[in-house]
């Protein structure tokens, strides 16, 4: 597994593609016992309690607003500290355009991925899924890029596939791509039981915020709330990693960090 990048590197676009290349960071798996891999679990039980009002979560969406926010180091490590729990849990990497779950969790992608059982109507469900080190840990990698990933996670055979998805596991994660940069995450909501927004420190501005939250209000997404990732904090007897997680539930942007 890839626990650490090692360099910061960058696409034309002029984004990184470290978590593309090498995977991002699971701290939960490398330091259970670490600060960090703790804050992960409190982002764990408050979702858990968010489930309690909103009833049983099955599918849970992940996403930003923008870009490089972290999500999916986000999404991997609660992935992993549901599995460490004792749940049956699967990770779909659905970010068609920038996926990172093959290199994360060193699986191949192009072989056996979402994009081939979503364009071929043979493939089976097991043909698709992938075993991880972990126990209790699966993973759907993307698969090749498409041309048309926002309609392939729009139709009826991902529909399907999320209601068998949610028939074989306790919990089903999908990693998607941010709110405001295609239009993917928000095809996949309404399949959903649950959305959580990871906000950035010192990053995602509260224009960007404010425009997310528009699209989940006019879709009337199940919102769970957001994770804030302040990746450049640095606090004391964090093995240096400077993550800080929190959760929060609503739509309580007003007193996010802008810019």
């Amino acid at each position: 597994m890839s626990f650490f990048n090692k360099r910061t590197k960058t696409g034309k676009d002029g984004l990184s593609v470290d978590t593309m290349t090498n995977g991002a960071r699971l701290i939960a798996a490398a330091e259970p016992k670490s600060p960090v891999a703790e804050q992960f679990r409190t982002v764990r039980t408050n979702i858990d309690f968010a489930a309690v009002a909103k009833g049983e979560i099955k599918t849970l969406l992940i996403s930003s607003a923008l870009p490089s926010e972290g999500k999916s180091t986000i999404t991997s490590n609660l992935a992993v500290v549901y599995a460490q729990q004792g749940k049956k849990v699967l990770l779909v990497d659905a970010d068609l355009r920038r996926p990172t779950a093959a290199a994360t969790f060193d699986l191949k992608r192009n072989s056996a991925g979402l994009t081939n059982y979503l364009g071929d109507n043979q493939k089976d469900i097991v043909d698709v899924i992938q075993h991880t080190a972990m126990e209790n840990l699966d993973i759907i990698t993307s698969g090749p890029i498409p041309p048309n990933p926002a309609e392939l996670l729009g139709s009826g055979r991902m529909t399907d596939l999320v209601t068998k998805l949610k028939a074989a596991y306790d919990l089903v994660i999908f990693d998607v791509p941010p709110f405001l940069m295609v239009t993917d995450a928000q095809v996949l909501m309404a399949k959903m039981d649950g959305v959580a927004i990871v906000v950035s420190g010192g990053k995602t501005n509260k224009g960007a915020l404010k425009r997310t939250n528009e699209i989940l209000q006019i879709a009337e997404a199940p919102l769970l709330g957001f994770i804030y990732n302040d990746k450049n904090r640095k606090k004391k007897g964090n093995s240096g990693y400077g993550y800080g997680y929190g959760y929060g539930y609503g739509y309580g942007y007003g007193d996010t960090k802008s810019n």
